[in-house]
């Protein structure tokens, strides 16, 4: 009996759909969809801010002496250790005083003898006015001893004025600091001769330099000049004629600033080269830990305090130019918000626009997060991390603390 070929061709089709059926029965099932990224939200932290703006600064002595010979001579001593604290009149070198104390000597004698003779003119002059006055000796005579007494006068005071220029120089001899402070190395060993003068004339013998209190320069741009200048005309803080504006300073070595100061003086103008504004900070130094010269992290009050949405630093991502956080909704969903942020605060980013207190977002896991999708959460509550700066006190307290 022969089939149709309808009839084989539906037997087949049937084979195939029962291979069909069988293969989809002993099949694996299909795996289930990955559960949500997990991520921490949180709300912003409310806070009153004070944002502080940060520059590079660079130490130096409120006094800085160079020590010269006055006088010149051999150098008979020299009296302290390269490097030593010393004060202000503590005698650092010796030069020989032998020289200057003959002329000193020689000088006394002269304003001894210079006054013998003043006497001497004084009795004369008395005489003769006695003289005269009953036609004993005629009135040119008596003139002329009033003249003798007049220049006797005279010399006396000349060689009172070259005793003191000795006694000046035999002073001179012996070299004293002018000013408290940390001397330098001695730039000249006993034995030499020194050469003395007036100004850069005199042999340079050391450098004093003052320790306690110590400047702190540094230059603001044009921009952020302008800004204090309008956020003083505006009231948002002190004006820098007005009253001392404080800072906070951090060695090279240090995290935090743990040292506080204030602004003392601005510039009258600024560097046409630079564009910038020298400013000048005071610091208390009492443990001798700053050093003229030393380079520092110095920030000061950028604006007023202010009420501000804090955020952790990892919670911003950034879109090309734009800054972004990630704000969960009601229903889980992850979507991105821009931001407009400011600077850091303890250990925290300042967000000046695109968050209200009431947004949880993602601080952690961020990089699981895509926008439009569901995420589990797990909540948590912001606080301000340990080791972070404190916040600003009030300019009256630094000004205070920070007072030579």
């Amino acid at each position: 009996m022969k089939t149709s070929p309808d009839r084989y061709t539906r037997r087949i089709t049937a084979l195939l759909g029962a291979l069909t059926l069988l293969a989809a029965a002993c099949a694996p099932p299909a795996p289930a969809p990955p559960p949500p990224p997990k991520v921490v939200v949180a709300h912003p932290l409310d806070r009153e801010v004070a944002e502080w703006d940060e520059y590079t600064a660079r130490f130096e002595a409120t006094d800085y002496v160079e020590v010269r010979a006055r006088v010149s001579g051999y150098l008979e001593k020299v009296h302290f250790t390269d490097g030593a604290t010393v004060e202000a009149g503590t005698l650092l070198f010796t030069i020989d005083p032998r020289p200057y104390e003959a002329v000193r000597r020689r000088a006394e004698g002269d304003l001894a003898v210079a006054k013998a003779r003043l006497d001497l003119a004084r009795k004369r002059l008395e005489r003769a006015d006695s003289l005269v006055s009953r036609n004993a000796i005629s009135r040119e005579e008596a003139d002329t001893r009033a003249a003798e007494a007049r220049q006797a006068e005279a010399a006396v005071l000349a060689s009172q004025a070259a005793l003191d220029a000795a006694k000046l120089d035999v002073e001179f001899t012996q070299v004293r600091a002018p000013i408290a402070g940390r001397v330098g190395r001695k730039l000249v060993t006993e034995g030499n001769l020194v050469n003395g003068g007036s100004g850069t004339q005199g042999t340079l013998l050391t450098t004093v330099v003052s320790l306690d209190p110590m400047y702190v320069y540094f230059d603001a741009d044009e921009r952020a000049f302008l800004k204090y200048q309008r956020l003083a005309q505006l009231g948002e803080r002190p004006g820098w004629r007005d009253t001392r504006i404080p800072v906070e300073i951090a060695l090279a070595d240090e995290e935090s600033f743990p040292h506080q100061g204030y602004v003392d003086f601005v510039d009258n103008q600024l560097d046409a080269g630079t564009g910038t504004m020298i400013f000048r900070a005071v610091v208390a130094n009492p443990y001798r830990q700053f050093t003229p010269g030393l380079f520092a992290r110095l920030r000061l009050p950028g604006r007023g305090r202010y009420r501000a949405l804090l955020i952790p630093d990892e919670a911003v991502v950034t879109d090309q130019a734009r800054k972004l956080v990630y704000v969960v909704d009601d229903q889980g969903v992850a979507q991105g918000r821009p931001v407009a942020l400011g600077s850091v605060f303890e250990g925290m980013r300042i967000v000046r626009e695109g968050l209200r207190p009431s947004d949880r977002v993602v601080v952690s896991g961020v990089q699981r997060v895509k926008p439009g999708e569901r995420v589990q959460l797990e909540e948590k509550i912001l606080t301000v991390a340990k080791g972070a700066p404190a916040a600003a006190a009030s300019p009256a307290a630094f000004v205070e603390d920070a007072q030579p």
